[in-house]
């Protein structure tokens, strides 16, 4: 279908009539239709878009949508390890990591996978001498997802105790340095071209500080994690210590690769791979199930409608669950890198709205900061919610139980909103979207689950306003001023050579 065909589908779906949630919620078969129990391996997952605006005349208006786009190819093309990533040539196999899609990528990554398990259990056997911490070292996706899982997972009987740090910024190193004794912590350097000038400069003063601290070969305390292994080796670490993973495997998508050692090491292997099995287990679902009844088609058709016919900015999430505190920093990466471009994949300017900001919190604390705004305010959020049934402690019960009640409150008093009266201060309008994902339990396996959850999702957005969300260009940029600073061989606008003069550092 031409671009101009699609187009006048857009703007249909702007013009369709918008009912109120209460109004949708007349239809008693709503609730079936709408919210969705996955049996997964870490347990049942509940998927519950109801508290949305999607409606048949919705659904089959972006159906359309993703028939003209042929939506249906290009999952198939992502599964199959079809170079997908085209501005930068590549295929995008982070599900071959977890065993779903090209079998021969799928067989590399099972050989990959095979060596790091080989590492973490000569580790935990005490092949490498006592090891309690390890100091994983990355930026990015090669930060954001290990810090999510460990987090998630290993904040009780971890087998080492793992600190993630990401920051050029020495306090964050130096925080880390802090709860570690040199003669039993591991340094892992995880870097996908093994360039990244953050990265190499925190493990070059990690490993200053294994050698202030006595350790006498710091480079044979150091694990690589990287798509580039000669640089790595290269730059000192012995190569049976390097963990590759494929090039085809984007940073953002990348720790279910050996970006995930740290993880591993946490959890022991038999965590990692229901971990991964947890990811895979809706990689098939997503590939398998029909779109009315696809959680992930459904989850993005939701985001689509209220960013291109509602014209929402932004969409907040909000974890009932501390574990979960890291998830909404990591979503913010995998959603606004990979789909915040203003070009399509064609490089065609991009004539619609693209990714929203993707921001949110922790519950109950962020009722105490931002929800004046989601139920007041004058700007339109969709909201997720994501809770665990079964808490994460061992105290008194009535903790979770007012945790569970203010999460489904919130939703509820989203959508329904309160009459004020006269009173327009305390005057609720309702008819807020907010949708739920509810687990029974928070293991590796539904983590994972989770997670491939919004990549697929992320995807789905992307192939509907042809983006590629596999290249992040608009990264570089900056990187590169920084490093003519550095140089000092470049001049600037008026502001940021005061700056510079101001701090210091200029020429």
């Amino acid at each position: 279908m031409a671009a101009t065909d699609t187009a006048k589908l857009w703007t249909a779906l702007e013009s369709l009539p918008r009912p109120t949630l209460t109004e949708l919620f007349a239809d008693p078969a709503r609730l079936d239709r709408y919210a969705a129990v996955l049996d997964l391996p870490g347990g049942p997952i509940r998927f519950d878009w109801s508290k949305t605006h999607l409606s048949h005349e919705v659904e089959a208006l972006l159906g359309q949508i993703a028939e003209a786009v042929d939506l249906a190819a290009s999952r198939e093309a992502l599964f199959a390890g079809a170079l997908i990533n085209n501005t930068e040539g590549r295929a995008a196999t982070h599900m071959a990591e977890r065993g779903v899609g090209n079998p021969a990528a799928a067989e590399e990554a099972e050989r990959f996978h095979e060596r790091m398990a080989a590492l973490v259990e000569a580790i935990h056997e005490g092949l490498l001498g006592e090891v309690k911490s390890l100091i994983h070292i990355g930026i990015g996706g090669s930060a954001l997802g290990p810090a999510l899982a460990i987090d998630a997972l290993a904040r009780e009987n971890a087998k080492v105790a793992v600190h993630v740090v990401s920051n050029v910024d020495g306090a964050a190193l130096a925080a880390a340095v802090a709860q570690c004794d040199p003669a039993t912590t591991l340094i892992a350097v995880a870097s996908k071209t093994f360039t990244t000038t953050e990265t190499l400069m925190n493990a070059t003063s990690a490993l200053d500080w294994l050698r202030e601290g006595g350790v006498q070969d710091p480079y044979g305390r150091v694990v690589a994690l990287t798509a580039a292994p000669d640089k790595a080796v290269a730059w000192g670490v012995d190569e049976t210590r390097v963990l590759p993973f494929a090039e085809t495997v984007g940073g953002r998508y990348s720790l279910w690769s050996s970006i995930g050692f740290p993880i591993a090491l946490a959890l022991g292997w038999d965590g990692f791979a229901a971990f991964l099995a947890g990811a895979a287990a809706i990689d098939r679902h997503f590939l398998e199930t029909a779109p009315a009844e696809n959680v992930v088609i459904r989850a993005a058709f939701a985001d689509l409608y209220y960013t291109q016919a509602r014209h929402c900015g932004s969409r907040a999430v909000f974890a009932y669950d501390e574990r979960l505190a890291l998830l909404p920093s990591y979503l913010q990466q995998l959603e606004m890198e990979s789909n915040g471009k203003r070009v399509t994949a064609d490089g065609t300017p991009l004539a619609r709205p693209s990714a929203p900001v993707t921001w949110g919190g922790v519950g109950t604390d962020a009722q105490h900061a931002v929800f004046q705004l989601l139920h007041q305010g004058t700007h339109l959020i969709p909201v997720d919610f994501l809770a665990v049934s079964v808490p994460g402690h061992d105290f008194d019960p009535a903790h979770h139980r007012t945790l569970l009640a203010n999460c489904f409150a919130q939703g509820a008093a989203l959508m329904a909103g309160n009459a004020g009266g006269d009173d327009l201060a305390r005057d609720y309008p309702g008819d807020r979207p907010s949708a739920t994902i509810l687990c029974d339990e928070l293991g590796a396996a539904t983590l994972g689950s989770l997670i491939a959850f919004h990549e697929q999702r992320t995807f789905v957005s992307a192939m509907m306003l042809g983006i590629n969300p596999f290249d992040q260009f608009g990264v570089e940029l900056g990187k590169a001023i920084a490093k003519s600073i550095e140089a000092g061989d470049a001049t600037f606008d008026a502001s940021t050579t005061a700056l510079l003069a101001a701090a210091g550092i200029d020429g």
